[in-house]
């Protein structure tokens, strides 16, 4: 019997315009919520993202952080 999906965490996120349109738009694509969509990405985290090219793009995004706050 699958798990019932209970959705009893909240937490506030703040996230770029980029990263807002595309959670809708793979949400609106999956037929979910986007409270849906991050739920299934992060359940299935490691199923879904590619390890190397995940640590790729995180040491990218850390080097750019800075400029990006300014």
């Amino acid at each position: 019997m699958p798990k019932r999906l209970r959705l009893t965490r909240r937490f506030p996120v703040a996230m770029t315009n980029d990263a807002y349109r595309q959670l809708n738009r793979f949400a609106q694509d999956a037929g979910i919520t986007s409270d849906e969509a991050l739920t299934f990405l992060f359940e299935h985290f490691n199923s879904v993202t590619d390890h190397d090219n995940l640590n790729h793009r995180l040491r990218l995004f850390k080097a750019e952080l800075d400029a990006r706050k300014s």
